[in-house]
């Protein structure tokens, strides 16, 4: 061994006024590495993306298309409902079991009729129409023929 009579003294070395400068080269080489990782992820978010929307909208699509599938069921079963529920034998069952009504006598029956008014500008068969002269009368014409 060639240290073996050598004796080493420790002396504090002041390197607080050493300044490192920063190689340009290095920046230049991180800043490449950190656009090439953005460009890396976001090709791959570009690639990535319209698969993911596809897969959205196709899982979209068949929830939708369970619940009309739901939906027509339901308007089924609740069609058949209405047409029981409209039933009038069944209606008259119901009132004549569980109510205890009994249909009315003869002599008990009114029926009663209410005249439906004719929409506007119509005519009743028989009856003259009205005339376009007298509708364009004015009301101090009218008071000058009804004086005698």
């Amino acid at each position: 061994m060639r240290d073996e009579g050598v004796v080493l003294l420790g002396k504090s070395v002041d390197n607080s006024r050493v300044v490192r400068q920063v190689d340009p080269r290095s920046r230049r080489e991180i800043f490449l590495v950190l656009l090439l990782v953005a460009l890396l992820a976001a090709g791959l978010g570009l690639y990535a993306w319209p698969a993911l929307e596809i897969r959205r909208a196709g899982q979209t699509s068949v929830e939708l298309y369970r619940e009309k599938e739901r939906l027509l069921e339901e308007r089924r079963k609740l069609q058949l409902e209405k047409a029981a529920l409209e039933n009038l034998r069944r209606v008259e069952a119901i009132a004549t079991r569980d109510l205890g009504l009994q249909a009315p006598a003869p002599d008990q029956a009114v029926v009663v009729e209410l005249p439906r008014p004719l929409p506007p500008a119509s005519t009743v068969a028989g009856e003259p129409a009205p005339h376009r002269e007298a509708r364009a009368e004015k009301p101090a014409e009218r008071a000058k023929e009804a004086q005698p």
